[in-house]
């Protein structure tokens, strides 16, 4: 009879209710007439007998009603369990998928079908998603896809779709690889529409610009006394070797060979003109972030000629230590010179207040072991506070009264964005040195 019982209650975990109960009548049938006396009969002889099968039955009833409501909630819960599933990838843009290399199977869930905007009738393919798959991405993806079955090794990339309408989603793809009951390779993944926060970033990038763009007119502002000087200059020039040259040709007595040189004079003047005025206008014009190849020391000579007036006005000895011969960089011109004006106005104004030793600005460019380039910005100013050292590169953080706490911060961001670092520099006597690296130009690189 236990046996009869443990039967009905695995009966009970694969069938309903009523189909259970059936089995149950059927067993007490079946023990009535093959195992009761008499046998091979469905009567009962003894009173005894017939209180084993009522009870008998109503046990299996009552189990089998457990069983099956223990199954009805169970199945109540996965329900629930995969709507939160799939509410909770929808609300965070994620969907999950298998893939059973060896079938090909791919299985995807109800957020990964929204994704890829494919309806849910249809059958998820590898040709489908590479024919979704934006046509630049479109190599890299089957590359990756194929390596990853190949070695059975995980992934995680990141990747583009063009949609029916044109638009275009970009996509983080991970999976790790398992294996099936059958010992056959299979990958469990997300996929995880990040179009949203492409957009973000982009529009961050775009405001960094902006900002950097009027921290450089804010910057061109307080060096205007430099920059007219850095103008008045060769126009001078042109001027005096225009008069020189009239009066060499004036008059009987003509000395052309001086009136030559006087051109020359005025030639060369002209280029300088020209020369300050396209730096002004490099420093102040919107333009999108170009990176080339530069020498480091070339940008610092250029600033420099932009705030020789300023350093003298301020009482300011300059004490410029080139290297020279240092590997080229590859960086925005026009940025780091925005860094190198912000620091060396940083420099002047913490040398405002000195009177007991001599405003001495170093900057020094050098190579740094074999895979860098280091240029340094000393002063003999105040120094920095340790109460805000932590701080003096945080946004909106400033000293001055007057000042927007943005120079020190856009000058990192826009070092990190070179693959560099902008950091200050433990001094042992007065002043500051702040100090930034960036990497050489790899052309090997970038012609691969």
């Amino acid at each position: 009879m236990c046996l009869y019982l443990i039967l009905i209650v695995f009966l009970s975990l694969r069938a309903s209710f009523l189909s259970s109960t059936i089995v149950s009548i059927v067993a007490i049938a079946c023990l009535d007439y093959f195992f009761v006396p008499p046998l091979f009969s469905f009567r009962v002889s003894d009173e005894s007998d017939t209180v084993a099968f009522i009870t008998f039955l109503i046990s299996a009833a009552v189990i089998t009603r457990l069983v099956s409501r223990v199954g009805v909630l169970m199945k109540e819960k996965l329900k629930q369990t995969e709507a939160y599933l799939s509410e909770a990838q929808q609300l965070s843009h994620t969907g999950s998928f298998g893939w059973k290399v060896a079938t090909g199977e791919i299985f995807w869930s109800e957020q990964t079908f929204r994704i890829f905007q494919l309806d849910r009738t249809d059958k998820p393919t590898i040709e489908f998603v590479l024919e979704r798959t934006h046509p630049d991405d479109a190599p890299f993806v089957r590359e990756t896809i194929e390596r990853a079955a190949r070695e059975g090794s995980d992934f995680d990339f990141e990747h583009r779709l063009l949609m029916p309408d044109r638009s275009i989603r970009h996509l983080r793809v991970a999976a790790h690889l398992n294996k099936d009951k059958a010992g056959e390779f299979e990958f469990i993944g997300s996929v995880m529409d990040i179009t949203e926060s492409k957009r973000v970033e982009e529009a961050l990038r775009q405001a960094r610009t902006e900002l950097a763009h009027v921290s450089r007119l804010t910057t061109m502002g307080e060096l205007t006394a430099s920059i007219a000087h850095e103008v008045n200059q060769p126009l001078t020039g042109i001027v005096m070797n225009g008069n020189a040259g009239l009066r060499w040709l004036a008059g009987e007595s003509r000395n052309l060979e001086e009136a030559r040189l006087a051109l020359e004079r005025i030639v060369r003047d002209g280029k300088r003109a020209g020369d300050v005025i396209a730096r002004i206008r490099a420093l102040v014009k919107k333009v999108e972030t170009f990176k080339e190849s530069l020498n480091i020391d070339e940008v610092i000579r250029e600033v420099i000629g932009l705030m020789r007036v300023e350093l003298q006005r301020n009482g300011v000895v300059l004490d410029l230590r080139l290297t020279g011969g240092l590997p080229a960089v590859r960086g925005d011109r026009v940025q780091l010179q925005q860094v190198m004006m912000n620091l060396i106005l940083n420099a002047i104004e913490a040398m405002n207040t000195v009177e007991d030793r001599t405003r001495k600005l170093v900057i020094h460019s050098r190579a740094v072991g074999d895979d860098e380039v280091s240029v340094e910005v000393e002063d003999s100013g105040i120094g920095i506070d340790p109460s805000g050292a932590d701080r003096i590169f945080d946004a909106l953080h400033t000293t001055k009264p007057e000042g927007l706490g943005m120079g020190l911060s856009i000058s990192r961001s826009i070092i990190e964005n070179h693959g560099g670092r902008l950091q200050a520099v433990t001094k042992s006597g007065p002043g500051a040195v702040f100090q930034f690296t960036l990497a050489p130009h790899d052309r090997s690189a970038e012609d691969a």
